[in-house]
């Protein structure tokens, strides 16, 4: 998605959900997929936003990277990106907000696979109530003639509201991805980008439909 647009918008100012992709990740294991977790504070029943999320302690960090190391170490372009992404682990470990974590390994896998796009916080814009109300408004804000959003969306958005203001609404298509070759037995979609950049290396953007004329969005 971020190769996609020419702006993406890391919308962090929002609730902060348990059990959700936002602080953990998976990968292959030569006993199926493993979870790699962040731990994090969070403050009971209240509300609590992403960007506000600390991360509870730092030894998470030093023990993902063994992980890493122990089921990563005999793919092909493992020893290619080893050295920074330990590097960002460790920068990592020093980090107590959980947006800080996230921005930094999206930001140097995007630099990886030579993604360019402008990323930037949705913190940094005047935000309305509604919940489609505030998406359209950013798009405004931005100048954007089109939006990307996730197929989950589409419990909430008000489409009609997007085509009032002749903005495009399109959806992403996270079907038909190509296989590539993996490590422990059979093809899994559901992984970390990490996965594909040490199977692929410098060839992992073959694997992405934005790169190779795939169908992204419909």
């Amino acid at each position: 998605m971020i190769n996609s647009v020419d702006e993406f918008i890391i919308y962090d100012d929002m609730q902060f959900t348990k059990r959700d992709w936002r602080n953990r990740n998976t990968i292959k294991t030569p006993n199926g997929l493993q979870w790699l977790t962040i731990p994090v504070k969070v403050k009971g029943k209240f509300f609590q936003k992403i960007n506000e999320t600390e991360i509870d302690g730092s030894s998470w960090a030093e023990k993902h990277w063994r992980t890493i190391q122990m089921n990563y170490s005999k793919a092909p372009a493992f020893k290619m990106y080893e050295s920074k992404i330990q590097q960002l682990y460790e920068q990592a470990a020093q980090k107590k907000l959980l947006s800080d974590v996230n921005f930094m390994f999206i930001s140097e896998a995007c630099s990886m696979l030579g993604i360019n796009t402008k990323i930037r916080w949705s913190s940094e814009f005047n935000l309305l109530d509604g919940k489609t109300e505030r998406l359209l408004d950013l798009c405004k804000q931005v100048g954007a003639t089109r939006y990307i959003s996730g197929p989950s969306a589409r419990d909430y958005i008000v489409e009609s509201l997007f085509f009032k203001e002749s903005i495009d609404l399109r959806w992403m298509n996270y079907r038909d991805y190509p296989e590539y070759p993996q490590k422990f037995g059979g093809f899994q979609h559901s992984v970390s980008i990490l996965d594909l950049i040490f199977n692929l290396g410098t060839e992992a953007k073959t694997a992405l439909k934005s790169f190779n004329g795939g169908v992204v969005y419909e």
